[in-house]
């Protein structure tokens, strides 16, 4: 597993769509890297949808928790976005990272 955020984006101005597409180990750590993207991505033209692709990613309950929220307030967090500018926020395909045990029961 690459412990390396890789993130790409995809925006489409005239259908006011943007993909945000991550690779690599999303943790609460790493989220925020994640979310300073998607709030360039999202200050680019009022009412974009903005879809975060983590589906090559592995990502950590506690990040997937943030995302969630995110998606559920339609707000990225005060410390990233102290304006809180509306946000369409939807997660798409997500894989999470195996759990301590999991590992250890696999070995």
């Amino acid at each position: 597993m690459n412990s390396k955020l890789n993130i790409v984006v995809r925006i489409d101005l005239d259908r006011s769509k943007a993909q945000v597409i991550a690779k690599g180990h999303i943790t609460i750590h790493s989220i925020n890297a994640l979310y300073v993207v998607a709030k360039r991505a999202n200050s680019l033209k009022g009412g974009l949808e903005l879809e975060l692709d983590i589906s090559g990613a592995w990502v950590d309950e506690d990040a997937l928790e943030m995302l969630r929220s995110a998606a559920r307030t339609r707000h990225l967090p005060a410390i990233i976005d102290p304006e809180q500018a509306p946000c369409t926020i939807s997660v798409l395909a997500v894989r999470r990272h195996p759990s301590a045990a999991a590992v250890r029961l696999a070995a």
